[in-house]
């Protein structure tokens, strides 16, 4: 079978590689669509020692069943796969599994015409929503659970706060489109990326800004950090009001940090977020399906085939689309 392989870094390559066998209590799905996500970017620059090659990249994916009690059937992947007996998965917090594993990362990747799952990991999908679209669950379900837990330890609403994203990737738009849907009272979104913010303003209807040229102090009462660089951490302490929160979502450098006692003198709540359970991305998918999130246009679409190209734009920075979906259909 055909399989988009990381080879090396900055070296990626359609290939064939022998199908998957599949194991007891796995199902074997033929994929469809599959996203690149920032951290199969990461991989592509070797800056991501969790992944190494060759590997085929890949967790953002929906597909066709092949076997199993799904055969014949439309599905979305869970790419996370979790012991399901440890503290932390009995406690619905599967996400920090300590003995989790995941496809792209330590399995085989979904940028390939045929995956072998878990059957645990295959989530329906409704007639109702496109191969495309719905391959937009996972990141979607990491944007659902960072704004759960900003609800959880902001003392404000949402629909009472004025927020701040940072990134105009696919996690910092679907943030934007999340906040709006909840109807806070000021969005504002940030990127240093020209075209980001060109695609950005097309697919928002809050303001989008380059925060080189425009700084905040001591404004908002929630700000994400879909970015995750030692700038945009320091961003996000600067921007946030006393008494506000952070939710740190982006994994772009780790290294130095904002001041911590700037942090203690605001009071400021921060607080990191990883991944998401199965529970978050079912409701993400079906916020999805519902149409809240607008007519997700700024989705690119490419096949498979031309995957390695689609590294290359986005690694030059000449993508303006936060997502790319490559299609081997």
């Amino acid at each position: 079978m055909k399989a988009l392989v990381y080879e090396a870094p900055e070296q990626i390559r359609y290939n064939d590689i022998p199908e998957p066998t599949q194991a007891e209590g796995e199902t074997h799905v033929r994929i469809m669509a599959s996203g690149i996500c920032g951290s199969d970017m990461h991989a592509y620059h070797g800056h991501d020692s969790r992944r190494i090659p060759p590997l085929v990249l890949g967790h953002e994916a929906t597909g066709e069943a092949l076997t199993g009690r799904y055969a014949g059937k439309r599905v979305a992947l869970n790419p996370l796969i979790t012991c399901g007996i440890c503290d932390y998965c009995q406690r619905n917090l599967s996400n920090l599994c300590p003995n989790r594993t995941m496809h792209g990362m330590n399995r085989q990747g979904f940028y390939a015409e045929i995956v072998s799952i878990p059957d645990q990991n295959i989530i329906p999908l409704p007639e109702s929503i496109s191969m495309t679209h719905a391959a937009l669950m996972e990141p979607a379900g990491c944007t659902w659970r960072a704004l759960q837990l900003a609800k959880r330890v902001s003392n404000r609403p949402l629909k009472d706060s004025h927020v701040l994203s940072l990134g105009a990737g696919a996690i910092g738009v679907l943030t934007s489109l999340m906040l709006e849907n909840a109807g806070c009272k000021q969005i504002l979104t940030g990127d240093t990326s020209a075209l980001r913010r060109e695609s950005a303003t097309r697919a928002l209807s809050s303001e989008v800004f380059n925060p080189i040229e425009k700084t905040f102090q001591n404004t908002f009462d929630l700000v994400i950090d879909a970015v995750g660089s030692p700038q945009s951490r320091q961003t996000a302490v600067d921007a946030v009001a006393p008494g506000g929160t952070i939710i740190h979502i982006g994994l772009h450098k780790g290294g130095d940090g904002p001041n911590a006692r700037t942090i203690t003198l605001k009071e400021i709540a921060f607080m990191g977020t990883y991944a998401y359970t199965h529970d978050d991305l079912l409701a993400a998918l079906d916020l999805l399906n519902s149409g809240a999130l607008g007519d997700l246009t700024w989705v690119d679409e490419r096949p498979l085939a031309d995957g390695a190209e689609a590294f290359h734009h986005l690694a030059t920075h000449t993508c303006a689309s936060p997502k790319i979906i490559l299609r081997t259909s």
